[in-house]
């Protein structure tokens, strides 16, 4: 190997958090949404064309799996604070491709169910435990690694897309076939590559160092479930992710049943909201690199918010020019919105967390995501239908959110200890 072509590869190591095995869980992570970008897209339409359900019971069975994946972020979180992170992490993967795989030998559909419940549980699990992972392997420097694994997830999910498309565009059942198979796999290969893991050090011996003038901490219960202001933070959280349900379920129905913008738009911007969070996630990391700076950007979250809100409403003033440019701002409003929203959530979610019970904080903060992608879904097609009124309703619901959290975290962490930034002494 030239010296050139050492010195990149040492300069690449530098900007990665984390040593090797924060490289390898990027690595993982990448697999894992390809993996899952091939499945994803085909999974409604394998239901009705291979198992021949209809609407309603596919639509039945996704909220099943949904509701059941709900507990799979506290449960994982648990278990990551009474055994070791990483054997639970390979257990959470092995089950995804056994739940996954098992829907090959039935077309009971009592059956069907079933097995997407099990499976929706380790998936939201192992969202828990690759956080909590990341938290661990790369101390002070979380919020840029976090930002890192989002880019190179996006880039994963993209290519996974790809591949279901072609996959769909042949449509057999061998096709559909091949895109399960091929997601169980991805599970199996991430499995492997996560035994080759260390396990991360455990917050009790990854000490925080404080200067000497900062007051004592305050005491906080290792219950998430008694702690009313994590437990705030978290339903705060819950709306905020609600950015999510807009881009991918509202906005292509908002498009269809509201306004002259030409249908092909709705693909368009979702590649474009996937090109923004590649270009742009990792440099806005650095604007959340301690807990009072991303406190601070919840005052953009606020405005992002407003802007993309109040842009969907007028997209249904009339006019396919002022609906495209409407529904432009409102996408790429919304995707600063989401990756602004990411770097703030991850950081005071780790912070609020207490090192006795971190495991089971960051897992009932799970609980976020998870009960938007099973409510989200529903309160969307209700707005749709609602009118243009209602996208402001929602903004300044998003907007009143974003206050009521920065009061919750200015209470819960005193301003003088959130000003000095937390350095964490660890093995790696």
């Amino acid at each position: 190997m030239s010296r050139t072509a050492r010195s990149a590869r040492k300069t690449l190591e530098d900007r990665i958090p984390g040593g090797p095995d924060g490289r390898r869980m990027l690595l993982i992570g990448f697999i894992d949404k390809c993996g899952t970008g091939l499945w994803a897209t085909a999974t409604a339409l394998y239901f009705t064309f291979v198992t021949g359900l209809d609407l309603g019971q596919v639509g039945l069975l996704l909220a099943v799996s949904g509701a059941a994946g709900i507990a799979g972020a506290p449960l994982g979180g648990r278990l990551a604070d009474r055994f070791p992170l990483v054997r639970v992490l390979i257990g959470s993967q092995l089950l995804r491709a056994a739940a996954l795989l098992a829907l090959l030998t039935t077309d009971d559909y009592l059956l069907l169910v079933l097995f997407s419940a099990v499976g929706a549980l380790p998936d939201r699990a192992t969202n828990v435990l690759t956080k909590l992972y990341a938290a661990r392997v790369a101390g002070p420097d979380r919020i840029r690694y976090q930002a890192i694994n989002r880019t190179t997830s996006n880039i994963g999910w993209t290519l996974g897309g790809l591949g279901a498309a072609a996959a769909l565009a042949v449509g057999t059942t061998t096709a559909f076939h091949v895109l399960l198979i091929g997601d169980a796999l991805s599970y199996v290969v991430i499995a492997a590559l996560t035994l080759r893991c260390a396990e991360p050090p455990a917050p009790a011996t990854s000490r925080i160092a404080a200067a000497s003038t900062d007051p004592a901490p305050t005491a906080k219960p290792s219950n998430p479930w008694r702690d009313r202001s994590f437990l705030g933070f978290t339903a705060a959280d819950s709306v905020f992710f609600l950015h999510d349900s807009v881009l991918q379920v509202a906005l292509p129905l908002w498009i269809v049943h509201a306004t002259d913008a030409p249908v092909g738009l709705a693909p368009l911007l979702m590649v474009a909201n996937s090109a923004l969070v590649v270009l742009f996630q990792v440099p806005l990391a650095r604007f959340g690199t301690s807990t009072e700076a991303a406190r601070r950007l919840l005052v953009p979250l606020a405005a992002l918010f407003a802007v993309g809100t109040l842009a969907l409403a007028v997209s249904a003033l009339g006019g396919r020019t002022l609906a495209i440019a409407a529904l432009i701002t409102t996408a790429v409003a919304l995707t600063f919105a989401e990756m602004i929203h990411t770097i703030a959530s991850w950081e005071i979610s780790v912070a609020l967390a207490p090192d006795d019970a971190q495991g089971a904080y960051l897992g009932v903060h799970g609980l976020a995501q998870s009960t938007q992608r099973f409510v989200g879904p529903l309160l969307m097609t209700g707005l749709v239908s609602a009118g243009p009124l209602a996208w402001p309703v929602l903004g300044a619901v998003l907007v009143a959110t974003t206050a009521a959290q920065n009061r919750l975290v200015l209470r819960r962490l005193p301003e003088p200890s959130l000003s000095v930034a937390k350095v964490t002494v660890s093995e790696h």
